[in-house]
């Protein structure tokens, strides 16, 4: 598979650039806490200096003429009684709270500056308040964050796929290798097994060239494997109705050759009249690493049963041998883990089986014990 750098780029520039932001993010909402504690002091400050001007102008009248009330464009402010009647305000709000100090509401700060009685007009508390919304802050704050997550990404993304331009070239000259090495072992594959079948119709079969044929049947199916791998993210796998009695019972005829070889019985019991609508290329690979693993893996003189039942809606294919079992089932479809490493393979044949039963929805169970066997149970839906 050819690695994609704009894909890998854009993957791990934002898996970075996530992992930076959640770290970068700590300090920015500590800064934007302080900064908040700062403003709510410089507010307090600022409403009880403009209280203690209100209160000087107050005191420098004397009573004579009419008193011009002090007015900011900053601040709102009012003179209130000792049951909390406005006597005179400018307040564009009802406070919450008459208590003297410093206090909080939604969109204003005010202050409460309590007064000696019968001194100003009567009041017995004067207020200051101004107009204060702390989303401004969180508003600069969230667009100096998404700013540094731009930024991390871009530059991410460019650093990325800068690294990753010479593995695609390799990763790309290493695919086409394998293409062309894949075209090549094809060709002498296929002159092996048209020579076996003309030598065979002419001198008559022998235990050589029986093994010769099996041989040249699991390199087929490892080939046949590989070119699946290769060719699968770039092919589109077409379904069409397949008679799937008469598909296990041919797969069935091929791997008979090499059961052979160890003395191994394939028993079939095939219920006939089997459809199901699938991709035979996927089919041949699912049922095909099945049969092999299932021979590979048995013991010599052994059997191999192949059950195919015809159900209402659903048809059941079993694979039981009777080997050497699983002892780690869960891993089995790992890509390249084998449980034993003297039988050979590569370890990409069930990782094969379990992707195409998850894409196509095929229910899978793997039923095993060590040292008796192991049965394969797949779970297809019929053809409509």
């Amino acid at each position: 598979m050819i690695l994609d750098s704009k894909k890998y780029s854009l993957r791990y520039a934002f898996f970075y650039t996530l992992i930076i932001a959640v770290v970068l993010f700590v300090p920015l909402f500590i800064y934007t806490s302080l900064i908040l504690e700062i403003n709510e002091a410089k507010i307090k400050k600022e409403l009880q200096e403009a209280a203690l001007k209100i209160v000087g102008k107050m005191e420098e009248y004397d009573n004579s003429g009419v008193f011009r009330y002090p007015r900011f464009s900053a601040y709102e402010s009012g003179l209130y009684d000792e049951r909390f009647e406005p006597i005179f305000t400018l307040l564009k709000f009802t406070p919450k709270s008459f208590a003297p100090g410093y206090h909080e509401q939604e969109g204003v700060r005010y202050y409460i500056l309590e007064l000696p009685e019968k001194l100003y007009f009567d009041a017995k508390y004067l207020i200051v308040a101004k107009r204060f919304e702390p989303w401004e802050i969180y508003r600069m704050a969230l667009m100096v964050g998404i700013g540094i997550v731009l930024i991390l990404m871009l530059f991410s993304y460019m650093v990325l796929k800068n690294f990753s331009a010479p593995f695609e070239r390799i990763n790309q000259a290493l695919d086409n290798f394998i293409k062309d090495s894949m075209h090549e072992i094809n060709t002498p594959l296929s002159i092996i097994n048209v020579n076996i079948d003309l030598f065979t119709r002419k001198f008559g079969s022998n235990k050589y060239l029986t093994r010769i044929k099996a041989a040249a049947k699991a390199l087929a199916t490892i080939y046949n494997d590989m070119d699946y791998l290769i060719k699968k993210d770039r092919i589109d796998y077409q379904k069409e109705p397949i008679d799937l009695s008469a598909f296990v019972q041919d797969r069935i005829d091929y791997f008979q050759a090499i059961a052979n070889l160890r003395n191994i019985t394939l028993v079939a019991k095939i219920d006939s009249d089997v459809t199901i609508t699938f991709n035979k290329t996927k089919l041949l690979r699912l049922v095909d690493n099945t049969l092999s693993n299932a021979i590979k893996y048995s013991k010599e003189n052994s059997r191999v049963k192949i059950y195919l039942k015809n159900l209402q809606d659903k048809a059941v294919l079993t694979i039981k041998d009777y080997g050497i079992g699983i002892e780690e089932p869960k891993k089995i479809f790992d890509r390249f883990y084998r449980e034993d490493l003297n039988k050979g393979g590569f370890g990409i044949g069930l990782s094969i089986v379990k992707n195409i039963v998850d894409e196509e929805g095929v229910g899978l169970e793997v039923v095993s014990k060590l040292g008796r066997g192991t049965a394969f149970i797949y779970t297809f839906k019929k053809a409509a």
